[in-house]
């Protein structure tokens, strides 16, 4: 593990690393160099251990023991606090940043192969709400996740933080645009679940209760919510039954419940999943 102490700024070997809460010049910088940020030891080393290489990390001092034996052979720059706060523009309270070279994205039909449940994120452009769903993902039994072209990168660095690390642990991949998504999830056997307010919507619990075998459960934007193609492109459309005069979730809330029913429900002709 190469360490070099780096005190200035403006040291073109940070550039990685410089002005990461300008969105917008991480929206291109990341997906044009191939990059994305970890932040943290254990996010480090859970993307790493996902096959993951980092490309150099950046670390204060009193958090190298914590990278030494994760980082390889990647470069690994030790900084002042007060640099670390002047070159990414925040605190970086964690200690440690990775910055990863972003894997090739594997092919839909791969990544849904012999998966029984599938979360579909359609336009969620809130990286927070990327990763809380990713996280429910991973707690709640989905297989896989697939997201639309213009859903946010769920390897953007708070994404990846909300998510605990878990877009490291469940399967996913960018699907195409409606129509051609569903006729992926149908030549591949899943029945189409759109979570959605809709005058002809099943209930959540109806529809695990005779859940079919293979499920791809859509979540869609909240405020807008899903759009009219991804409604059309649905097989059944299912609401949860709500009190109190409430008539919608935050999408990761939302998409949690449905999950939990889901995983907890007997597929038709199948055995009960939790048994």
């Amino acid at each position: 593990m190469p360490i070099e102490r780096v005190d200035d700024p403006t040291d073109p070997r940070l550039a990685d690393y410089r002005d990461l809460t300008d969105v917008a010049l991480r929206r291109v910088l990341e997906p044009a160099g191939g990059l994305y940020i970890a932040e943290s030891a254990k996010v480090i080393a859970r993307a790493i251990a996902a096959g993951h290489r980092p490309r150099s990390v950046l670390v204060q001092e009193k958090w190298v023991d914590d990278v030494a034996d994760i980082a390889g052979d990647a470069p690994v720059y030790v900084v002042p606090a007060e640099v670390a706060e002047q070159l990414t523009g925040y605190a970086v309270h964690r200690g440690a940043l990775a910055a990863m070279h972003r894997p090739v994205e594997p092919a839909v039909a791969d990544v849904v192969a012999g998966a029984r449940l599938v979360v579909v994120l359609e336009d969620i452009v809130d990286h927070t709400n990327v990763g809380a769903a990713f996280r429910s993902a991973a707690a709640l039994g989905a297989d896989a996740v697939l997201i639309s072209p213009r859903c946010a990168d769920p390897l953007y660095r708070r994404s990846v933080r909300v998510s605990m690390g878990t877009v490291f642990q469940v399967p996913w991949t960018r699907m195409p645009p409606w129509p051609a998504a569903r006729d992926m999830l149908h030549d591949a056997g899943f029945h189409i679940a759109a979570l959605a307010l809709a005058d002809d919507a099943v209930s959540l619990d109806a529809f695990a209760a005779g859940r079919p075998d293979r499920v791809a459960l859509v979540l869609g934007a909240e405020g807008d919510g899903l759009s009219r193609r991804a409604l059309e492109a649905a097989d059944t459309v299912v609401t949860i039954p709500m009190r109190g005069g409430v008539d919608s979730l935050n999408v990761a809330a939302a998409g949690a419940v449905a999950l939990w029913s889901l995983t907890h429900a007997t597929p038709e002709g199948g055995a009960d999943e939790t048994a």
